[in-house]
């Protein structure tokens, strides 16, 4: 990159902070994203599962004679 220009000292890339404010909203989402996948992964199984809401329902219809 300085091969150009003998006698120049390069002292600084700013690049990196260039590119902090593009990534870090999008790494600030992902760890929103799994700090709310662990809770509610630890939190336990409270809620009923799709499966267990069929239960509660008949299947059959009722059969008029």
């Amino acid at each position: 990159m300085t091969d150009r220009y003998d006698g120049v000292v390069l002292l600084a890339d700013h690049s990196i902070l260039l590119a902090v404010p593009a990534f870090l909203p999008a790494f600030l989402i992902a760890g929103v994203v799994v700090v709310i996948a662990v809770r509610d992964r630890s939190s336990g199984e409270d809620e009923v599962g799709p499966h267990d809401r069929d239960a509660d329902f008949d299947t059959e219809p009722d059969k008029e004679d």
